[in-house]
């Protein structure tokens, strides 16, 4: 152990003057019942504070600790459904001692699965508990639709019965997702647990690339050197965590995402010289999400771009002014893995309407075999051209909600 925190104070000391990408999380995987949930949780969270050490005296800021558990219809089967809903209440306490966070992954895997889980997630959804989950829509196998229709109930639902309709926030429509994902709430595994993974943060280092790179050919091959460097730096670490503490690396997501002022759009607009969503937004995502495929590191998770309206404070800006919208969304997704995340949407949106966006979305992931996610989020009692008043953080901006693509305008 001495010589592993040497090797990584040496490497703090010859990167120090650089820029670096954080560390947004480091996730563990764990196996889950009713009568171990507090001592998984409580090792896991031991090993995120020895990595949270380790990629902090590498150089990298952040690497806060995550916690996904196998699919809780596996340890709820069996109780009622108050039983069911205070053991996962129990678990987010335990979770919560250590400051982590906390995916119960999927509600539903398969299409012809048990919906009374679905019903559940409602529950803890509406609570706003904070425990992430997820649903899958779209696989291997084909779409999913009688899950498209359930997850589209459930957004319904929630809008409706949390505080603000933020519940909707920890909730995620998965399509071509594959298990191991460090992102919440897409995140979930199969029942190998003992694991981890990387998730970084790096919207600054595109902006600082594409501020002297707007050829497209050399601000690809830039960002491709740049993003490669820093990935296989953390990597180094998370291999020597793996080596020190016989946790399983998993692999490192290395998609830039943004947050708050540290925006992917304002990247974006070092590139095309003009607002998020004006021609050449697509090129810049085609640029990102290929210098991220092209790292020479175990790769996992998304691996592209991420696009999250209201925790990208630009975004949430251009959003407003009606710069991009789904339909623009949903085609950069066809060049990168993003998906529709956190998109305010008019509070009267019907089932039907959320249903055809779900469908859209895992359309567009099983044609092309990439993983999206959706996080839509009806924002209750306000109308287009209304601001939304979602729960604001250090990780949300609120916006003002836009209609939904193919409305007539009044």
């Amino acid at each position: 152990m001495r010589k592993i925190l040497l090797t990584l104070c040496f490497a703090a000391l010859a990167f120090a003057a650089d820029s670096r990408p954080r560390i947004r999380a480091v996730t563990v995987f764990i196996d889950v019942d009713s009568t171990n949930y507090a001592a998984k949780i409580q090792d896991a969270q031991k090993f995120l504070a020895v990595a949270k050490t380790a990629f902090n005296r590498a150089g990298f800021e952040g690497a806060g600790g995550r916690i996904t558990t196998q699919p809780f219809p596996v340890y709820t089967h069996g109780l009622a459904r108050q039983e069911a809903l205070g053991l996962i209440r129990k678990m987010r306490e335990a979770a919560s001692k250590g400051s982590s966070a906390l995916d119960i992954g999927p509600a539903m895997m398969h299409d012809n699965d048990d919906l009374a889980p679905v019903a559940l997630l409602t529950d803890v959804l509406s609570a706003n508990l904070g425990v992430n989950a997820n649903l899958v829509i779209a696989d291997e196998q084909g779409i999913h639709w009688r899950a498209v229709n359930e997850a589209a109930k459930l957004i319904k639902a929630v809008s409706q019965r949390s505080p603000h309709g933020d519940g909707n926030f920890s909730f995620g429509a998965i399509a071509m997702v594959k298990p191991y994902g460090p992102y919440y709430p897409g995140s979930y595994h199969l029942g190998q647990g003992h694991a981890f993974v990387v998730a970084m943060e790096g919207a600054g280092v595109v902006g600082d690339v594409f501020e002297h790179y707007r050829d497209p050919v050399e601000a690809e091959r830039q960002l491709s050197k740049t993003i490669n460097e820093y990935a296989k730096r953390a990597e180094a670490v998370a291999l020597q965590l793996a080596s020190s503490t016989k946790w399983t690396y998993e692999g490192i997501d290395a998609t830039p995402a943004p947050l708050g002022d540290r925006s992917i759009a304002g990247a974006i607009e070092s590139f095309t010289g003009a607002p998020f969503g004006a021609n050449g937004t697509l090129t810049a995502s085609r640029i990102i999400t290929h210098a991220v495929q092209s790292t020479t590191v175990k790769r996992i998770g998304y691996s592209g771009l991420m696009i999250p309206v209201l925790e990208d404070n630009l975004m949430a800006q251009r959003w407003a002014e009606g710069t991009f919208n789904l339909d623009s969304m949903l085609a950069y997704s066809a060049v990168c893995a993003a998906g529709l995340d956190t998109v305010p949407l008019p509070g009267d949106v019907t089932e039907e309407q959320i249903g055809r966006i779900l469908g859209d979305l895992a359309s567009l992931a099983y044609k092309w075999d990439k993983p999206l996610a959706a996080r839509l989020l009806p924002a209750p009692g306000k109308k287009p051209g209304d601001k939304t008043a979602f729960s604001e953080s250090e990780f949300l901006k609120n916006t003002v909600v836009q209609p939904l693509p193919g409305a007539r305008r009044p």
